[in-house]
């Protein structure tokens, strides 16, 4: 008969267990009644006769005490054991049909039980304890109580055993294991598609045999090559998960400016998964189970809890991610590149940037032109001119951008506008609607050059009313690009050469007027605006700039792009086209009851809390309560805002004389798209700024002070109030006696960004 040669084959002893020794031949080749994971432990007897297939060598054995001892006991899940004076334990199995005689559990019996989670012991039997417990003495000497459930293995055709005999009897079950006999026997067992019991095999291996009736079958060929398959992939798995950990810990050792750029991790597919897994569970995530299940075995092997946070700390400290990397930004799945596709269609409009309206366009370039902006402003997209007529009215041009001239409705730019919904301005980046290029370059207004528009001109009543209006493609040449510190320095100095600033503002002025006396609410606040330098260092710069919005240049622009929207939706209501109408309702509270707060902040957070749910409808005006108008359309940033553009089609078909390329509920079911992704972008741009305040926060001197407006009262003496240089909104407890309104002072106690964390104190100064 032929052997098999074993070249898988391995001796395999548990640290945790050394009592018996078991073979791992891989894969396991026999069935096992008590179990059917890898591994057996085998009986030892005396024996003369020479051993199967080994050319008559003799092979010396112990005493008969451990004829039958088997490997059934390291993977063992053991049926119910009952030990009371007598412990019965009863095998189990999925190949045979006879069952097994009933063991007693008694005095000087060698058992085997679980000590504990990690330790598999022998031990001897001593006396009972109470009903159903059983003292023994174990292979160390130690006595003690152990319950019937941890027996798993009562050593067959043993008595009177000492236990001072243990560490013997595992000396000399050491000098007979030898894969290779098992090899033997199931090459025959499988030949002959044979089962036996434990004497029969152990009679195979070694010779005569007493004790177990335990049955032993092999396993079929393909069910033994399954298995071996099985186990080299565990153990090439877990060979892989090592050299990752390895390659974490060393990534997490190097200084800072030394570890491995992002995309290395992207380079092999087994560590991007791993890679891919961990950052799905630090953004909490995970699309799978096994993602899930992948970095929660990374961070066990790491030493660490499996938590998001542990999760995002790793990635941080290998280099993978940057100490500031913004969260929501992978949670929300925002696109911050365009895609190929996208960017080639982009630059082939500039090559061509024909313009299909060009022969009717008003030449308004005679016209001084403002375009107001904050100075980091990418995209120009709006611009004031102003004069006074004969009458004494003043008459306003608005400028807008004109994109429509370059992107079509349904065209690959217009869709890729549609699925962002919005440009996405953070104070680390700013993520266009349209591509870079083409946004800067081919659609927005830029100083001294000649650029397309669509010119909304009024003519106001001296009480801000609108007495005429007309909306015109035009072109116009920007003169200067101003900022709003620089624009209300302008006005401040109040030049004779910049008459039209001032006329602008005295319109803004009449405008806000009217507005109020059209129930129209004030909203006016501050608010904190962040530029973040170099974010990907651990210490970033932060520029942090506070917006009154009250202040005459930002008043000025806010009323003239009002009163656009008021246009527009008298210029759609007039011509019956569908567009994005805006309302708001007017809140079921008497604002006069706020009157006797503050102006200003403190006012405004009080109405903003009573207002309603803006509104949106598709075929009429509705009013907007809060502005004070019959109605109003956002038309005034068409390169950012795509709601904006889609006013743009609409109104730019009816003026060269087509149809609107959208119906109204059209135009319903692609706003209810776009609002979705706008929502988010907002949420985006909330929880980002509100980190990088914080962050600021953090780093300011803690003897440092900051004025602060208290707003309202949440509960009690604490207080909502309004950080008067940074421009964010918190809470602390104030002291007795402040009241609404009241400017008091206060200190940061503690402030962590990534959890969203601000501690303030008041401080009381003595008088």
């Amino acid at each position: 008969m032929a052997v098999r040669a074993v070249s898988t084959c391995s001796i395999f002893r548990s640290a945790s267990s050394p009592t018996l020794f078991a073979f791992r031949c891989c894969p396991c080749h026999f069935q096992f009644r008590r179990f059917s994971k890898l591994g057996i432990r085998f009986p030892l007897f005396w024996s003369d006769k020479p051993s199967p297939g080994h050319g008559g060598a003799q092979r010396s054995s112990v005493h008969s005490l451990v004829d039958s001892v088997m490997e059934e006991l390291q993977f063992l899940r053991t049926k119910r054991v009952r030990a009371s004076a007598k412990v019965e334990l009863t095998s189990s199995g999925e190949i045979l049909e006879d069952k097994l005689v009933n063991r007693t559990l008694q005095k000087g019996v060698l058992l085997e039980f679980k000590k504990d989670a990690e330790r598999v012991l022998l031990a001897v039997a001593q006396k009972p304890d109470g009903k159903k417990n059983w003292m023994v003495s174990d292979q160390n000497g130690v006595t003690s109580s152990i319950k019937p459930q941890q027996i798993t293995y009562i050593v067959p055709g043993v008595e009177n055993f000492d236990h001072a005999e243990i560490s013997d009897f595992i000396q000399k079950a050491r000098e007979n294991l030898d894969p290779a006999l098992l090899e033997f026997a199931w090459v025959e067992l499988l030949e002959k598609n044979k089962r036996v019991k434990v004497e029969e095999l152990a009679e195979m291996i070694f010779g005569s045999t007493k004790g177990s009736r335990s049955i032993y079958g092999p396993r079929s060929a393909e069910q033994v090559e399954e298995l071996l398959r099985r186990k080299l992939a565990k153990e090439a798995a877990e060979k892989e998960q090592q050299e990752f950990v390895t390659l974490l810990k060393s990534a997490k050792a190097m200084p800072l400016d030394a570890k491995p750029p992002k995309s290395s991790w992207m380079v092999e597919e087994k560590i991007k998964h791993r890679i891919e897994s961990l950052e799905c569970y630090a953004i909490d995530d995970c699309k799978t189970d096994d993602q899930r299940k992948t970095a929660g075995t990374i961070l066990k092997a790491m030493g660490m809890v499996k938590t998001a946070s542990s999760a995002l700390n790793l990635l941080i400290d290998i280099g993978y991610f940057p100490v500031h990397v913004n969260l929501d930004l992978l949670k929300f799945n925002i696109h911050t590149d365009h895609s190929d596709e996208v960017i080639s269609a982009a630059e082939s409009l500039l090559l061509d940037p024909s313009d299909p309206d060009e022969i009717e366009r008003k030449d308004l370039t005679h016209l001084k032109v403002y375009a107001i902006d904050v100075d980091e402003a990418d995209e120009l997209d709006d611009a004031l001119s102003a004069t006074r007529l004969q009458d004494g009215h003043i008459k306003i041009w608005i400028h807008v951008a004109d994109p429509t001239r370059l992107v079509q409705p349904g065209s690959i730019l217009d869709r890729e506008a549609m699925r962002r919904g919005t440009s996405v301005f953070l104070p680390t980046a700013t993520y266009p609607m349209f591509p870079e290029k083409l946004a800067m370059e081919g659609m927005s207004l830029q100083q001294g050059e000649i650029c397309s528009a669509v010119t909304v001109s009024v003519v106001l009543h001296s009480d801000g009313s609108i007495a005429e209006y007309s909306v015109d493609n035009s072109i116009i040449r920007p003169t200067y690009m101003l900022t709003y510190e620089s624009a209300s320095e302008l006005l401040h100095l109040n030049l004779e050469e910049e008459s039209e600033l001032k006329m602008l503002s005295e319109a803004a002025t009449l405008r806000k007027k009217w507005r109020r006396e059209q129930g129209g609410i004030d909203t006016a606040t501050l608010e904190a605006r962040i530029k973040v330098v170099n974010p990907e260092d651990p210490e970033p710069v932060i520029n942090l700039y506070v917006e009154d919005q009250a202040e005459p240049a930002m008043r000025l622009v806010s009323e003239m792009m009002i009163l656009c929207g008021e246009v527009i939706a008298t210029f759609g209501c007039s011509n019956n086209i569908p567009l994005p109408y805006r309302g708001q309702p007017q809140s079921n509270i008497d604002t006069s009851v706020f009157a006797h707060l503050p102006e200003g902040p403190v006012r405004s957070s009080a109405l903003v809390k009573i207002m309603r749910a803006a509104e949106i409808d598709f075929r009429k005006p509705i009013r907007h309560g809060i502005l004070g108008l019959p109605g109003y359309v956002q038309f005034t940033s068409p390169i950012r805002r795509y709601l904006d553009l889609l006013a743009h089609y609409q109104i730019k078909a009816f003026l060269i004389g087509d149809s609107p390329p959208f119906s109204a509920g059209q135009l319903e079911g692609i706003a209810s798209i776009v609002n979705m992704n706008t929502r988010v972008a907002k949420r985006l741009f909330n929880s980002s700024l509100r980190y990088w305040i914080l962050e600021y926060l953090r780093r300011q001197p803690k003897e440092k002070r900051f004025r602060a407006l208290i707003l309202r009262f949440i509960k009690d003496r604490i207080a909502a109030i309004l950080l008067v240089e940074v421009g964010l909104q918190a809470s602390v407890w104030v002291s007795v006696g402040s009241q609404i309104g009241d400017e008091i002072l206060v200190r940061v106690e503690e402030a962590h960004p990534r959890d969203d964390v601000l501690f303030l104190k008041e401080v009381v100064i003595d008088r």
